[in-house]
């Protein structure tokens, strides 16, 4: 599934070559993904040119006069910038076409993507999809004292805790992994159990983690390709996500491979130890 660094590349990606252009037509050939898309989308857009691509988590904003366009990728869409006149394949159910020739094609193999609509009279941030989520993970508002406030009287395992929206937007399944493995922290310890120095460590390597996979490019699983076209590069320099069983890579230890609320977890039982104070007697 597209995480954060995907979503953020591929708006990086369409961005340069969006941005003043003017909608010509929307073409909808599925409509029924996740949520049925707006059959008056297909009215509204044309003509209107498009102010700014933004992100909330892992959704993209395209904004314009009349509102804003929210596109959700799902577990498997990507968008990608192609000639308006190339031929749709099986999958390719919506063209967002531009009268410079272009247009934004929306590729979603198990529909579980979404492009819904916000109109300019409604606040965007209030949309039942992004009101109630929680800080940007790259953002000044997410520290080591908001973490180590969300976490008190937790009794949650700290990995699906983080992959909460309503904690921090866009931690993933990968970065989740990843993230934990740096900052030395057991994805079965208790969020609760969370102590102020190892906020610290989890903040600093979530936010660096980030960072680095968005420069490079994110990270390539079988169902994603960047806007651009260009797969990321991330993946080959995963430390945990998809290692189980392999050695790891700080102490050589053979990592080791769980399920942790619904969701494969790879962690190395030496460089990441249970606290004692959430070991079963």
């Amino acid at each position: 599934m597209p995480e954060l660094p995907e979503v953020e590349t591929t708006r990086r990606g369409i961005a340069p070559h969006c941005l003043g252009k003017t909608v010509s037509r929307l073409v909808v050939r599925q409509g029924q993904l996740r949520w049925p898309v707006p059959a008056a989308l297909s009215t509204i857009l044309p003509g209107q040119s498009l102010l700014a691509v933004e992100r909330r988590g892992k959704y993209l904003l395209l904004q314009f006069a009349a509102g804003t366009a929210i596109w959700h990728l799902g577990m498997s869409g990507s968008l990608r910038l192609v000639e308006a006149s190339s031929l749709p394949g099986k999958h390719d159910h919506i063209d967002l076409c531009f009268t410079s020739g272009l247009c934004l094609r929306f590729n979603d193999p198990r529909r579980f993507g979404a492009l819904l609509w916000q109109p300019a009279a409604e606040p965007i941030e209030q949309h039942s999809l992004l009101a109630h989520l929680g800080p940007e993970p790259l953002s000044d508002t997410f520290d080591s004292a908001y973490l180590l406030a969300r976490s008190r009287r937790v009794r949650v395992a700290l990995k699906p805790w983080i992959m909460d929206a309503k904690v921090v937007v866009g931690v993933g399944n990968i970065y989740a992994n990843e993230s934990l493995f740096n900052a030395k922290l057991h994805p079965e310890q208790l969020a609760g159990s969370l102590t102020a120095k190892q906020a610290e460590r989890w903040v600093a390597a979530i936010k660096t983690i980030l960072q680095y996979a968005i420069t490079r490019g994110g990270t390539t699983l079988r169902d994603f390709v960047g806007g651009d076209g260009k797969p990321g590069y991330f993946a080959q320099e995963l430390n945990v996500y998809g290692r189980g069983g392999e050695p790891c890579t700080a102490c050589a230890k053979p990592l080791v491979e769980i399920r942790l609320g619904q969701r494969s977890t790879v962690y190395c039982p030496r460089c990441q130890k249970l606290p004692k104070v959430n070991r079963k007697p």
